[in-house]
């Protein structure tokens, strides 16, 4: 049986939470660089006050995203952002309302929301690892 030593943990650890980052650190660095074109977006999906909703989602993506890639309060903040990921799996890409490539396409991207939520929780987990800003939770 193969086991993982401290070492190979902690680095992998610290791969899983940059690679997790990465993707709300993007998000959110456009929302924040193009704040109208987000409000328009939450207008777009019928979301209830676009404006707070995309001031919310920026603020979400680029704080917690942050936390997560630094390791602060890395198990909270991966269970919200395993929350938040769902929520907006369900708003953004409603594929089952959807037919044609728009529902394939949508599909494909919800179930990356899935998986995404299955990496936060496994995340919460195991905890931040050695690497991290504050390794305790």
């Amino acid at each position: 049986m193969f086991m993982l030593n401290a070492q190979m943990r902690d680095t992998m650890l610290l791969a899983a939470r940059i690679l997790l980052s990465t993707l709300f650190l993007i998000m959110g660095w456009g929302k924040l660089t193009d704040f109208s074109g987000a409000v328009a977006y939450m207008a777009q999906t019928h979301v209830p006050f676009p404006a707070l909703a995309a001031a919310v989602a920026t603020v979400t993506e680029l704080g917690l995203g942050l936390a997560v890639l630094a390791g602060v309060l890395t198990v909270p903040i991966a269970l919200v952002l395993a929350a938040y990921t769902l929520v907006t799996g369900l708003i953004g890409h409603p594929f089952w309302s959807m037919s044609g490539m728009m529902r394939y396409d949508n599909m494909i991207h919800f179930y990356k929301n899935i998986s995404i939520i299955g990496g936060l929780l496994a995340l919460a987990a195991a905890g931040p690892g050695r690497f991290a800003l504050r390794p305790a939770n």
